[in-house]
């Protein structure tokens, strides 16, 4: 089955509430009219209701199944209350006057409506760049216990393929114990997009063939992501046709349960993860999905700005199955 029909079979019916701070963008309402037509989700729209009804109206949207909530005009004692859950979750980090200057912006107001537990997901970013999408989940949502960093994962599809390339979107040279918490992230994040994870620590070295500090640190990252998940085959260094061809797998890594069969890869810094899924999406005509954020407490997505309606379309859907999971 295609990813996307094993999602929406997981989230039809759910009535899992997602918010879009860009509300006044006609990528983002004909996106969100498809997901209430087809009973996928419940999207919120952020911003002004006559604006919203206005732009939908100019291009035959029919947003009657939408909630368009007006971010900027909500009775005080809601306010309030959203401003005395920033300053606790903040611990003395934000001053009530900056809690409720942060209101004033939709993404930190949608923040917090998932950190409230109001929605059960946010998808932003068609309108502005990720540091806007990714600061307000950090500040409020923050990370999972005993994870220390976000990361940023690509779902690659292609007719009956699918794989996982981590991290190609958030950090720029992790460490050895960044790059463990991020196998095992995209370990996790795998299993909900039907994925069966044998994870690839990538390296331009197989098991030892090349030396030098960059290797070093994929090896560390091995031993401390197979410490941290010893149930799921994570295996390295392995360079991407030891880990990727059965036949070269057999060859440089006999021993591998990984090698030559792996669907998940960790890339050793952002440089290369990037380069990698966009080679994949270029040359070989793979379909990229994402990025999508791992290791928050709640589900924030993070769109790029030269998406288009389908775009915000799979990525609601995926914000809604990772809030299911």
């Amino acid at each position: 089955m295609d990813l996307f029909d094993i999602l929406k079979d997981k989230v039809s019916g759910k009535n899992v509430k997602i918010v879009f701070p860009e509300g006044e963008d006609i990528r983002i309402l004909g996106a969100a009219a498809r997901l209430a037509n087809e009973d996928l989700l419940k999207p919120i729209i952020l911003g002004k209701p006559e604006e919203v009804q206005q732009l939908a109206s100019k291009h035959q949207i029919d947003v009657s199944e939408l909630e368009i909530l007006d971010y900027q005009n909500q009775p005080k004692e809601i306010i309030d209350s959203m401003v005395a859950a920033i300053v606790d979750r903040r611990k003395g980090k934000t001053s009530e006057e900056q809690a409720r200057q942060w209101l004033t912006d939709p993404n930190y107001f949608g923040t917090t409506m998932v950190y409230l537990n109001k929605v059960d997901g946010m998808v932003s970013g068609a309108n502005n760049p990720t540091g806007d999408t990714v600061r307000p989940a950090l500040q409020i949502i923050k990370t999972k216990p005993n994870v220390k960093l976000i990361s940023g994962a690509f779902i690659m599809q292609k007719d009956d393929q699918r794989y996982l390339f981590a991290d190609c979107a958030i950090n720029i040279d992790p460490d050895a114990n960044s790059l463990a918490e991020i196998a095992v992230q995209s370990a996790n994040s795998a299993k909900i997009f039907g994925i069966d994870p044998k994870v690839a620590m990538l390296s331009f070295s197989t098991k030892g063939s090349a030396k030098g500090e960059v290797v070093d640190k994929v090896q560390e990252a091995t031993r401390l992501a197979q410490q941290m998940d010893p149930e799921t085959p994570i295996d390295g260094e392995l360079q991407f046709d030891a880990a990727f061809v059965p036949s070269v797998g057999e060859k440089k890594a006999p021993d591998s349960k990984v090698a030559g069969h792996a669907n998940v890869f960790v890339f050793p810094d952002l440089q290369s993860g990037n380069i990698g899924y966009k080679i994949a999406q270029r040359l070989g005509d793979f379909e990229a999905i994402g990025p999508i954020l791992q290791g928050l407490n709640q589900p924030v997505s993070d769109l790029s700005r030269g998406c288009n309606e389908e775009d915000v379309y799979k990525v609601a859907i995926i914000t809604a199955a990772q809030a299911l999971a």
